[in-house]
């Protein structure tokens, strides 16, 4: 079993989300996640999965971007850019230590992976070449103490630090983390709307979103984030907006 990690699942879409929006993207979404984030869409990676072993997985994913051989995109401005990209998703990759020697690999094999990661985690472990996509937890997601904050110094400017917006609290929350480390300095800074969840999207188990706080609704922190000159990307989950928000393997 020492060389085994329990995935969810595995598909080929589009990047929704990050400076990586668009692009055509295999996800390797691993189970587990030991946060209940009030907003967390993937819920039934909590539990649901089954033990595939490294090299099953990684050939899985050489079998979806089969198609994609050669077909890098010549405009791009990171050169080193393969398609499709490859993130490791959740769940909470980081709660398997397998995670690691399979991003090793597949950067071995000349993809261009991300991590998408809670940021509870310790990233340092993580291989050089892998994009890691940080979350900093705000107010409305109940689980703002679980923000390691040892992770910031480990940043690199290929990282991209993930901010998920649901109310004005979070927005002016996100707006103080940003002076007092002064992370735009450091590392592309993702601003994410919360996308409401559908009802049977609303895990049991999700935190309440802490009472007195208030929604902020998509177009407002589009014009806050104008209004204030902050040097962040915007984001609204493409995957969301062309499939039903519900979808699975989207």
């Amino acid at each position: 079993m020492s060389d085994t990690l329990v995935v969810n699942e595995i598909y080929l879409s589009l990047q929704g989300e990050s400076t990586f929006a668009g692009l055509p993207c295999v996800f390797v979404r691993l189970t587990a996640c030991d946060l209940r984030c009030s907003y967390c869409d993937t819920a039934y990676a909590f539990a649901e999965g089954q033990r595939r072993s490294l090299a099953d997985t990684r050939a899985e994913v050489h079998r979806l971007a089969a198609p994609f051989a050669g077909r890098s995109p010549k405009s791009d401005p990171d050169a080193g850019t393969r398609l499709p990209l490859v993130e490791l998703t959740g769940g909470e990759p980081l709660l398997q230590p397998n995670s690691l020697p399979l991003m090793k690999g597949l950067c071995d094999d000349g993809f261009t992976v991300l991590l998408e990661t809670s940021g509870a985690h310790d990233i340092a472990p993580v291989d050089p070449r892998v994009r890691r996509i940080v979350d900093l937890k705000g107010p409305s997601s109940g689980e703002c103490a679980r923000n390691r904050w040892a992770n910031l110094p480990h940043l690199r400017a290929t990282d991209e630090i993930k901010f998920v917006i649901g109310t004005r609290e979070d927005y002016e929350w996100a707006k103080q983390q940003m002076a007092e480390h002064k992370l735009a300095t450091v590392c592309s800074l993702l601003f994410s709307w919360v996308h409401p969840l559908a009802p049977e999207q609303r895990h049991k188990s999700l935190t309440p979103v802490p009472p007195g706080l208030t929604p902020i609704a998509r177009r407002e922190l589009a014009e806050r984030i104008i209004a204030d000159a902050l040097p962040v990307r915007f984001q609204a989950q493409l995957h969301k907006i062309i499939w039903p928000p519900e979808q699975r393997g989207v």
